[in-house]
């Protein structure tokens, strides 16, 4: 029997109250169980999530014309830097910029306790943000500086645009070097001491349609606790890596561009991060529903950390010098349970990403779906096609 739905189908279901819906790590078993075609007959939607730091993250914001108007070619929010190279008083914020005034690295490893990415959570949260917009001034834009004490309810626009979220598989991190080194991947011990990861594996949104059937340009999703859309695929997407035989990628590949509407999004779906000698990101909270059109779809959201691997890396000398040979395959069953076999011995295995609020933001979407709050947004462009 082969199943063949549509997402106009599905999407009458939802408004009707009859959709079947489950999360991806309810779907393992349904596919276990039952088989690929019968889960396919029998569920509609597979929702999924994913909470971690994602640096490629920031905001558009437009701030409102002031009089006289200024065309702000420099603009400081809490006293971190963004880019004014838009127009007039619209301007761009990066999760990854740090506040003029911290140290830094300078004093070793650098806190890096403020900057874009705390910014972004303090708007989303309704906290007062510090202004300052500086010009050079033109016939139809006198003014040459604006200074404002405002939250989001003050700015005609804010909204999130991320180029890089929800990277489809990433490395695990180790260290082989003899002394401790800090990483986007987190601190990292010498002589392989412990090994980072950071994906939620089979609750992962472009793991559960690894080759982009469903989840294209026009995809609507959970963005930072509001409704987003995919607006193109993601900067370093790439499809063409090397996958496992259940097709699920090895490493980095895919990654999507996302788009939402701050004003409606809340702090426990989008936080500032503090990374140790690193810097500063953004925690984005991601869930993407997955229509099952047929039984091929339902076969991969039916996928187990167990299917999942990854391959491990050395970020002490190999990833910083652009080798990055792989040192061995680990699956995130392995990486989940706490430690995993690395070099003959035991090693500690972390994740930065967090599976206790990816599968929180799974069963949001999926009640979402289920009380007729959220209807399905059919890709209008796949990425095969850009």
């Amino acid at each position: 029997m082969k199943i063949n739905k549509t997402v106009k189908e599905i999407n009458e279901k939802i408004e009707k109250g009859e959709v079947v819906v489950v999360t991806a790590e309810e779907m393992i078993k349904i596919v276990e169980d039952n088989g690929a075609v019968e889960a396919a007959a029998n569920v509609d939607v597979v929702t999924t999530g994913t909470f971690a730091p994602m640096c490629s993250s920031g905001a558009f914001i437009n701030f409102g014309h002031t009089k006289p108007k200024i065309k702000a070619s420099t603009v400081w929010l809490n006293d971190v830097l963004c880019y004014g190279g838009v127009a007039a008083v619209d301007f761009y914020i990066g999760a990854t910029q740090t506040s003029k005034f911290d140290p830094l690295n300078n004093n070793y490893p650098g806190e890096f306790k403020y900057g874009g990415g705390h910014v972004i959570e303090d708007l989303i949260a309704g906290k007062e943000v510090h202004l300052i917009a500086e010009s050079y001034g033109t016939h139809c834009y006198p003014s040459k500086y604006y200074e404002a004490t405002l939250t989001i309810h003050d700015l005609r626009n804010a909204f999130l645009y991320n180029p890089r979220n929800c990277y489809q598989n990433y490395p695990c991190a180790v260290n082989l070097t003899n002394k401790t080194i800090y990483t986007y991947m987190g601190v990292l011990k010498p002589n392989a001491g412990n090994a980072n990861y950071c994906s939620a594996g089979q609750l992962s949104p472009l793991l559960n349609d690894p080759y982009y059937k469903t989840i294209g340009v026009g995809t609507k999703i959970f963005l930072g606790g509001a409704i987003g859309v995919v607006s193109w695929c993601g900067t370093q997407h790439n499809p063409d890596v090397k996958r496992n035989k259940k097709g699920i990628p090895i490493g980095g590949a895919g990654t999507i561009a996302v788009i939402g509407n701050m004003k409606k999004m809340s702090p426990e779906w989008i936080r500032g991060v503090s990374i140790l000698g690193y810097g500063v990101s953004l925690s984005v909270g991601i869930g993407i529903p997955i229509p099952i059109l047929n039984e091929e779809i339902a076969e991969f959201t039916g996928i187990s950390d167990k299917d999942i691997h990854t391959e491990i890396i050395d970020y002490g000398n190999d990833y910083p010098n652009k080798e990055e040979k792989s040192l061995g395959i680990v699956s995130y069953e392995e990486l989940r349970s706490g430690s995993i076999n690395f070099m003959g011995k035991e090693v500690p295995s972390t994740p930065l990403s967090s599976y206790k609020k990816a599968k929180e933001i799974a069963e949001k979407l999926k009640s979402w779906i289920k009380k007729g709050e959220f209807t399905l947004g059919e890709a209008q462009m796949h990425f095969w096609e850009i």
